[in-house]
């Protein structure tokens, strides 16, 4: 079995002396591990950190293997992000989940597409924290939990959807969740339309949205915690007032 994708990394174990089993987001097939040697020289170690993009190649005997990788790096690398810490964040954070969250050896292509687009906002200081929560949730739409915001799940409505049910991931206007506004999770209106502008505390009620149906519909049936990386990465956020 051999193959050659693009990819981004998306963390790396040590394994024997200068080797690391090392997780991709490849484009064609999705979340796949693989052996690395001589990982830990000074060559390849820059190209093996979350985040980076690279060129696999990718080697087994059988399909079922682990296999062995050799990579290449693409593009410009990590290095304009070392200045900024918060972004470091959000980009292991982004690895983290998606390490968790997706299953091994299955294509996404609109997972690895979401998160080569997070990574190229990175750049633009203000605005890559709401593109993070469209991120997580078009993660969320690749595995089937994507939410409805046509329209008011209780009304047909489509004007002032202001909620997101808890349960479905539908929205609902402002006048249908009045009721129930307690119980329902706030819809920033960033993720209705990209024109919408950015207000204080939209970052952190998608992050609250998101976060909800990852942990609800993904993590736990995976019996597992949402990744540290990705708590850490709201506390930063929310210390900053960049939330």
């Amino acid at each position: 079995m051999e193959w050659e994708d693009e990819a981004f990394v998306l963390g790396a174990r040590s394994h024997g002396e200068n080797g690391a089993i090392v997780e991709f987001l490849t484009l064609e097939r999705g979340r796949f591990a693989a052996h690395v040697a001589g990982a830990s020289s000074r060559r390849l170690k820059p190209s093996l950190q979350a985040g980076s993009k690279v060129a696999v190649r990718f080697r087994a005997r059988m399909a079922d293997q682990l296999g062995s990788a050799t990579i290449e790096p693409m593009g410009e690398g990590l290095s304009s992000l070392f200045d900024d810490p918060l972004a470091l964040a959000g980009l292991s954070a982004a690895a983290a989940v998606a390490a968790g969250a997706l299953p091994e050896r299955e294509p996404h292509t609109g997972a690895f597409h979401a998160f080569e687009a997070l990574t190229d906002a990175f750049s633009m200081t203000s605005a890559w924290p709401a593109v993070y929560v469209r991120f997580e949730a078009g993660l969320l739409q690749e595995l089937g939990f994507g939410f409805d915001l046509s329209k008011c799940a209780a009304t047909g409505s489509l004007d002032e959807l202001i909620y997101v049910s808890p349960r479905t991931g539908r929205a609902v206007s402002r006048e249908a969740g009045e009721p129930y506004k307690d119980k329902l999770l706030a819809l920033p209106p960033f993720l209705l339309s990209s024109q919408q502008r950015l207000e204080a505390g939209d970052v952190a009620a998608g992050l609250t949205l998101t976060g909800h149906f990852l942990e609800a519909f993904v993590f736990a049936a995976l019996h597992r915690p949402m990744p540290p990386a990705r708590m850490w990465l709201v506390d930063r956020l929310l210390a900053e007032a960049r939330g």
